[in-house]
């Protein structure tokens, strides 16, 4: 660790995110993405989380109901990552999202990790993703290197025993 460095360890806890329509927004979260509804209050706010954990996603109306998503062009969040801890559970988040007909912006084979892009209904980027060992991350020298390959879409959905999405 360098001066000035946060802990190795250090770990994002969660992401709250502002919505325009708090029903819908837990239906994505909670119907179709399959994180568990933890408390709502009213038409306000609601946390979401995965394995019983108090929060992983926080989603409220303070000053966004009924809101437009941010032009193009302005700043704010690019995208959040939920990353699965077994390449199969990716697999299985791609098949709900396709099953149910919901859009990928993209996917990626970065090296260190599998991505596959999407966005919620307020339109906030959500990256899913599966981390690779850091063993087998690419590397030169003492500098890590990142890739972006095309998504092996057989390879994953094979996960499931499925064939690719066409």
């Amino acid at each position: 660790m360098t001066r000035g460095s946060i802990p190795e360890g250090a770990r994002i806890g969660h992401v709250h995110l502002k919505v325009s329509d708090l029903d819908r927004a837990v239906r994505f979260y909670r119907d179709l993405m399959g994180f568990d509804l933890i408390t709502r209050l009213g038409d306000e706010v609601a946390f979401l989380s995965a394995g019983g954990y108090h929060h992983h996603i926080g989603l409220n109306t303070w000053g966004s109901a009924g809101g437009s998503p941010p032009p193009p062009g302005t700043t704010g969040l690019y995208h959040f990552a939920v990353n699965y801890p077994e390449r199969r559970d990716l697999a299985v988040a791609l098949k709900r999202l396709l099953d149910k007909g919901w859009p990928i912006d993209g996917a990626s084979d970065h090296g260190t990790h599998e991505a596959i892009y999407l966005r919620d209904p307020d339109r906030n980027g959500i990256e899913l993703a599966w981390d690779r060992d850091p063993r087998e991350w690419l590397r030169r020298g003492e500098k890590l290197t990142f890739s972006r390959r095309p998504l092996d879409f057989d390879g994953l959905m094979a996960e499931l025993g499925e064939p690719a999405p066409e």
